[in-house]
């Protein structure tokens, strides 16, 4: 299973605001500049975390982005759902029922397929574990020097940008 670049971009994003804190709003441009994305694409998944209540936004000149919850109450799964969508990424469309299967013994299919089954129980065990860790788990595993050089980096946006 592939996520999109938007569930990277989104969590990446969601870390480096939670440690510039709350202070003020980040725009899109400055946070797009930290991590080199492009601004257009980025907003948009800003705005899907926005209406998922994961992130705030404020209009205008010096609005921008901050976390609408504590880190401890954003969980990765939060953030995978908002850019991706709840569906499940495998969708069993009971191909065995075709071709040979077409000839098949009646109550041959009673069963659910073993392949769909698997990959369900992967599917929950996957989203169990992105439930269980937040944002603030990400915090402390991630080193201090990590979370200095994007406030320092930020810091140097925001010095030219005045």
């Amino acid at each position: 299973m592939q996520l999109a670049k938007g569930v990277e971009w989104g969590l990446h994003c969601c870390l480096a605001l939670a440690w510039l804190g709350d202070a003020e709003p980040v725009p899109t441009a400055k946070l797009a500049a930290v991590f080199d994305l492009p601004p257009p694409y980025l907003n948009k998944r800003l705005q899907a975390l926005v209406r998922a209540g994961i992130l705030s936004s404020s209009p205008g000149v010096r609005g921008g982005f901050r976390l609408a919850r504590a880190p401890e109450r954003i969980t990765l799964m939060d953030v995978v759902v908002a850019i991706e969508g709840p569906d499940d990424p495998f969708r069993c469309t009971e191909i065995r029922q075709h071709g040979a299967g077409a000839d098949a013994e009646p109550g041959e299919f009673a069963q659910p397929c073993g392949i769909a089954t698997a990959m369900r129980r992967a599917e929950l065990a996957w989203r169990r574990e992105l439930a269980a860790q937040s944002l603030a788990d990400l915090m402390a595993a991630t080193p201090p020097a990590s979370a200095d050089r994007v406030r320092r980096y930020y810091a140097r946006l925001s010095a030219t940008a005045t």
